[in-house]
């Protein structure tokens, strides 16, 4: 993507994001959409969890870890801060992907398989969100359901889509599920030798 591209994407998410954040709340009070769902025991895939949101996910669904893969912007006025978690006793951490046509790099989905891992293993849960629950966090949500069931991409992106069918991916997005689900197809490999 050469330089004036990547200032009109960043330039067109900035002005996209409240409209787009408003239709995605209509459509959850019209109830075509919910704002988030439950994919296992350790997972809760989402959208912007709001101020008001955030008791709830911690006393009714145990959220005790927070993965935003939202851009800064998008997080400074409707939803807690990392502090305001904290407060509640959540762990929170952002990897920064840009809305609409970002992907998560490998480096990014590493770091993000780690702090699920440290949660699912005290037996608590995580809520994985970007604006809408669209994209950027159904990647991520993706590999962590290629990981831990050594699912192909295409099996954990079907799990995914019965339970959220207004989940959408990019061919350039879905190149990198195959990406990574043939490194971890050849890691998983490694370590059995």
């Amino acid at each position: 993507m050469d330089q004036f591209s990547a200032i009109g994407t960043s330039i067109l998410s900035k002005v996209a994001f409240y409209p787009s954040l408003f239709y995605n709340y209509a459509l959850y009070l019209a109830s075509f959409r919910h704002w988030y769902v439950r994919i296992d025991s350790s997972i809760i895939f989402g959208a912007l969890p709001f101020r008001q949101m955030a008791t709830e996910l911690v006393e009714k669904e145990n959220v005790r870890g927070v993965l935003s893969a939202n851009e800064n912007f998008e997080t400074k006025h409707f939803t807690p801060s990392k502090e305001e978690w904290k407060d509640l006793g959540v762990g929170f951490l952002q990897v920064e992907v840009e809305d609409f046509i970002g992907t998560p790099s490998l480096w990014q989905v590493t770091q993000a398989l780690a702090f699920i891992s440290y949660y699912q293993q005290l037996g608590q849960c995580v809520y994985v969100h970007c604006k809408a629950g669209r994209t950027r966090s159904a990647i991520i949500v993706a590999c962590y359901l290629m990981m831990k069931n050594q699912w192909d991409d295409t099996t954990a992106w079907n799990h995914i889509l019965s339970r959220c069918t207004h989940v959408r991916l990019t061919q350039q997005q879905q190149q990198f599920l195959h990406f990574f689900y043939l490194t971890e197809t050849s890691m998983q490999k490694l370590r059995t030798r």
